[in-house]
């Protein structure tokens, strides 16, 4: 139970970390300190959303058709090994960067900045409801690999927007994004061989 846990939770921080728009706006908001829970509870609430969307809607395709489960461990395990190919060729080069400075918004306006870059992005979809639930279907409790990973957006996005003071300086470092980058290639490469040999 606690390998399933651990394994949504470290999908979860690994697809979060890998999409940038909303992160660096999250980080904005922290290091202006505006509006900081409002912005922090629509991302992971929105999240967590998604991922039982995913989970729920998955799980009442695959008892009509139970033979894309087989499609969804090998298309997963692909895309895994997609996700962690691109964060190992940037920690490899290097170059990447977050760019966190900005002004101060009204409230109303950030709420629909952080709504429009949470669900107007066509990645968080992919990743989210189709990656992340097919993923979350093929261990032996869906609904605690899904736990794990709600609970990865809460702790990731609360820890960046209260902690972006402190961090801000580091995660405008190329070093800093190398060694993220690289920790992601390793969860990526782990979770996609862990799907492909059914565990």
């Amino acid at each position: 139970m606690v390998y399933i846990l651990l394994s949504g939770f470290g999908l979860g921080l690994s697809l979060i970390a890998a999409i940038g728009a909303q992160n660096a706006f999250v980080l904005k908001s922290g290091i202006t300190r505006s509006h900081v829970i409002w912005i922090c509870l629509i991302c992971a609430t929105s999240d967590a959303v998604l991922i039982l969307a995913g989970i729920f809607g998955l799980g009442g395709l695959l008892e009509r058709f139970p033979d894309l489960i087989t499609v969804f461990r090998y298309g997963g395990a692909l895309f895994l090994f997609y996700y962690g190919a691109l964060s190992a060729r940037s920690a490899w080069q290097g170059g990447a960067h977050l760019e966190a400075e900005g002004s101060e918004k009204g409230l109303w306006t950030a709420i629909v900045t952080c709504l429009a870059l949470t669900w107007l992005n066509p990645h968080v979809y992919l990743d989210t409801v189709i990656l992340l639930g097919s993923v979350a279907l093929q261990s032996s409790k869906p609904y605690l690999f899904g736990a794990g990973a709600i609970a990865a957006s809460f702790v990731f996005f609360f820890s960046l927007g209260y902690g972006a003071r402190f961090f801000a300086p580091l995660l405008r470092t190329e070093r800093a994004w190398r060694v993220l980058d690289a920790l992601i290639a390793v969860i990526m490469f782990s979770l996609g061989l862990a799907l492909i040999i059914g565990k």
